[in-house]
């Protein structure tokens, strides 16, 4: 590698290792998409250089000859095809020239692969714009979280990866001599130790979030020493084939082979996942989806699997201090993308007998208004509802709010299509909300994936806690919002939903919200329940991917 790029990155490395330990806020990589950060012509040039994209064949990638070329992605904005075709490349040839890069990667230093591939964030960190525009017309996402998600975001995300493998690769020395007193004489050892990375790495990724849940695995599978095929969602593969090519372009500058990282796409009549994920010289696999692949991925033998699927999040409704202020927030928190994140919110447990506000009893009915009025107001105000809306990435997503009578309940709010001023075409749907009874589990045991909102009147707050426990422990569950004002009541939650393995956002109102992770801080996806078997980044995450082999020889003379 050129010799100053360990001395360049190192600081960068040094702090995000810090920032593991310390769990406070830290950002490497600006979120606001301001001209002083990020130049007055960024956001111009980032359209344009997206715009350039279109109709043609992305051909930045460092390969050799294409088996042919293959594209399907369509914008939720516009519902046209992009036009776009990638190289496509068999699973056979993805995984033959994977196994050959291995076997350089294994051997570069861990400091030197960290600095690598912090250098391929900073290359990116010039191309976030374009990956923003990129990630809207694949995933519907409005502009400024697809320029924070897949932009900063995500190269947080991807730097945390770095830091935690690159930790627990120099936790212990490489080499010692050791020695044992045996009372007349020591016994002498050399001892050295290797952090040996286990094989190919898979990363699959999902059309809602394409850079944001993918890099994690993939940088913790570089970092570790893993060569990485990345499989993105045959609709969203724009943002990471981006990504995937500048991690090429600093591996080949760098005297390495650019298929340490791959793209393998989908071509438009083989699709090639199950492919890649039972060859047998894939030993690690990272996936983002849906539950029945999901178990797939996990049920595959000889296979290290970290999943994040779905999960059916609760919000519990005791008490507060100020319940317009309440409703405000989990009217974004539903509305927010379109209800298409996996943080959520599904399940509003509210007590049959009302909640708390202040010192007074709110009756059911009228905390119920409250939220959906507070829906309703955020959709209709048209300064806020298209860039927290943004659009509905899959047809069937938006057929599913719309079916969502089907759910046994009341209808409290119904969806409707709604215009945005900038894209007259764009696939819309605003959140629904029904009331259901805690005896109609049938229809609040399963992910309503969308902005699908079912109330769920229970008999009191025990019985919510309950339920929203059953649900994480059976279902899976990814994040869970609770409001009270009672610290017992408020400890009974955390100790209950711990259990669950589901994180507890108390009492939010303003400008944080249920949804929202924070890289260096917030572990995404516990692992402890049927939602994900895994949580990026916690040191389980990255060590996982290597093993540590020991060598002694006694010590000459």
């Amino acid at each position: 590698m050129t010799p100053d790029l360990k001395n360049k990155h190192l600081p960068i490395i040094e702090n995000a290792v810090k920032a593991l330990h310390e769990r406070r806020f830290f950002a490497q990589y600006p979120e606001n998409p301001m001209p002083d950060i990020y130049g007055e012509t960024a956001d111009k040039e980032g359209r344009e250089k997206y715009k350039q994209h279109l109709n043609t064949k992305f051909t930045e990638l460092v390969h050799d000859g294409a088996e042919n070329w293959a594209g399907q992605e369509e914008s939720p904005y516009e519902q046209q095809a992009l036009g776009i075709k990638y190289p496509y490349f068999s699973a056979e040839t993805l995984v033959a020239r994977a196994d050959e890069a291995f076997h350089q990667w294994r051997k570069v230093k861990p400091a030197d692969r960290a600095a690598i591939l912090v250098e391929s964030l900073e290359r990116m960190k010039a191309r976030f714009f374009e990956i923003a525009y990129a990630t809207m017309h694949t995933t519907g996402q409005a502009y400024m979280m697809s320029f924070q998600a897949s932009g900063p975001h995500a190269a947080d995300r991807a730097l945390e990866a770095i830091a935690a493998g690159y930790q627990e690769q120099t936790r212990f020395p490489e080499q010692t001599e050791w020695e044992k007193p045996m009372g007349k004489y020591n016994l002498k050892l050399n001892k050295s130790w290797r952090a040996v990375p286990k094989g190919i790495g898979l990363v699959i990724g999902c059309s809602t979030f394409p850079t944001w849940n993918t890099v994690p695995g993939m940088y913790a599978s570089l970092v570790t020493g893993n060569p990485v095929i990345v499989k993105p969602h045959p609709k969203a593969v724009l943002p990471i084939a981006i990504v995937v090519a500048e991690v090429q372009k600093v591996l080949v500058e760098n005297g390495l082979s650019p298929y340490i990282c791959q793209l393998g796409v989908d071509a438009d009549d083989r699709l090639i996942t199950k492919e890649l994920a039972e060859n047998p010289k894939v030993k690690l696999i990272d996936y983002t989806g849906g539950t029945e692949f999901g178990n797939y991925v996990e049920s595959l033998p000889g296979k290290i699997t970290f999943t994040e699927k779905t999960g059916v999040n609760s919000i519990i409704l005791d008490s507060v201090q100020d319940i317009d202020k309440v409703a405000q927030n989990l009217a974004f928190s539903l509305s927010l993308y379109s209800g298409q994140m996996c943080t959520a919110p599904q399940n509003f447990f509210v007590p049959a007998s009302g909640v708390k506000v202040g010192e007074e009893m709110m009756p059911y009915e009228e905390v119920v208004k409250k939220l959906a009025d507070a829906v309703t107001g955020l959709v209709n105000n048209p300064k806020a509802g298209p860039h927290i809306l943004g659009a509905i990435q899959n047809p069937a997503t938006a057929e599913r709010v719309k079916e969502a009578a089907s759910v046994k309940g009341k209808e409290v709010l119904s969806t409707c299509d709604f215009s945005n001023p900038m894209f007259e075409n764009a696939r819309t749907c605003t959140p629904v909300i029904y009331e259901v009874d805690a005896s109609e589990k049938e229809s609040f045991s399963r992910e309503l994936f969308g902005p699908i909102a079912l109330v769920i009147k229970t008999k009191d707050t025990d019985q919510s806690i309950e339920l929203a426990k059953e649900m994480a422990m059976n279902y899976g569950a990814i994040s869970c919002g609770a409001y009270t004002t009672d610290e017992a009541t408020k400890e009974k939650i955390m100790d209950e939903m711990s259990l669950a393995g589901t994180p507890v956002s108390f009492n939010l109102t303003g400008g944080i919200y249920v949804n929202q992770n924070a890289a260096f801080s917030d572990f995404h996806v516990t692992g402890g329940n049927p939602a994900g078997n895994a949580s990026f980044t916690n040191p389980e995450f990255v060590i996982k991917r290597f093993t540590w082999v020991g060598f002694r020889e006694p010590v000459a003379g």
